[in-house]
């Protein structure tokens, strides 16, 4: 029986999205989330070193994606870990109404309650993490009937499924990761809502299109501020902007960024240490 390797990355600040995306990459069987801690496993056979990941890593850390990092490797014997996998996932509710689901699991829809299907498959964003819940809450008190929408890091597409079920009449979903851009084609599908949402690959700098109602980011702080100019060009006059994937001390950054470019904080958002921002483009 082959022996695996787990390790334990601990990670700061704990962006699973964007680190997950980069541990896939490698040769692994399996990942899970324990924030602030991720944990991968892979066949001893396959070579994979604390030194490999560890070079990822640091190169995150150099893209100001990552602060720091520690790795810890320890030998366990054979699992089923897309068994181990699924069962960290659960039907989860947001907000009101709004309801997540994997596929593989049972659930019953109460009367007037969204249902989002989800098959994440790669961990790029199943709806439980805070940042993303803050995004739903903030779409559901927020969005137009009607309303044109970006989402821009758009993983596994949970945060464009919810505009469309909202009422968005059309929604462009971007993210750089080939990974996320074949997952989110999937749970379009599944969620039927083909004819509203259409998922790319690529950045903001790729999407054409401007005059949006609505912006959603949920990104890395750096990311966004460096964003910031090519975010607000995006948004019509009186348009509004949801961001998130940052934590609570970064919300002044943040709200500062975005008031060189014409947009003014409308409302601040916190769940446990991660915060959002509403903000609203001046006429």
């Amino acid at each position: 029986m082959d022996k695996y390797k787990a390790f334990t990355i601990n990670i700061f600040p704990f962006n699973s999205d964007i680190v997950s995306g980069v541990l896939w990459n490698l040769p692994i069987e399996g990942l899970t989330e324990e924030s602030p801690l991720l944990v991968v496993y892979s066949k001893a056979s396959k070579g994979l070193t604390t030194k490999i990941i560890e070079d990822e890593l640091e190169n995150l850390v150099s893209q100001n994606l990552l602060e720091n990092y520690s790795v810890s490797e320890k030998i366990e014997e054979q699992k089923n870990w897309n068994e181990v996998w699924e069962n960290n996932l659960n039907v989860i509710h947001i907000g009101k109404n709004i309801v997540v689901k994997p596929t593989f699991r049972n659930y019953d829809k109460a009367e007037n309650e969204i249902v989002i299907r989800l098959d994440p498959k790669m961990s790029f964003g199943t709806g439980e993490h805070s940042t993303t819940k803050l995004c739903v809450e903030i779409l559901e008190n927020t969005i137009n009937t009607g309303d044109a929408v970006l989402d821009l890091g758009s993983g596994t597409a949970v945060l464009s499924i919810a505009a469309a079920m909202l009422g968005a009449g059309k929604v462009i979903a971007v993210d750089n990761d080939e990974w996320c851009l074949l997952n989110g084609k999937e749970n379009i599908q599944l969620n039927n809502v083909q004819g509203i949402v259409k998922v790319r690959q690529g950045t903001i700098n790729d999407v054409i299109e401007n005059n949006f109602e609505l912006v959603v980011a949920n990104i890395n702080k750096n990311v966004l501020i460096q964003s910031a100019q090519s975010i607000s060009d995006k948004i019509k006059k009186a348009g509004k902007l949801i961001l998130s994937g940052f934590y609570k001390s970064d919300t002044l950054e943040l709200t500062k960024a975005f008031e060189n470019y014409n947009l003014s904080s409308v409302s601040q958002y916190s769940k446990e240490d991660w915060s959002a921002i509403l903000l609203r483009k001046k006429y």
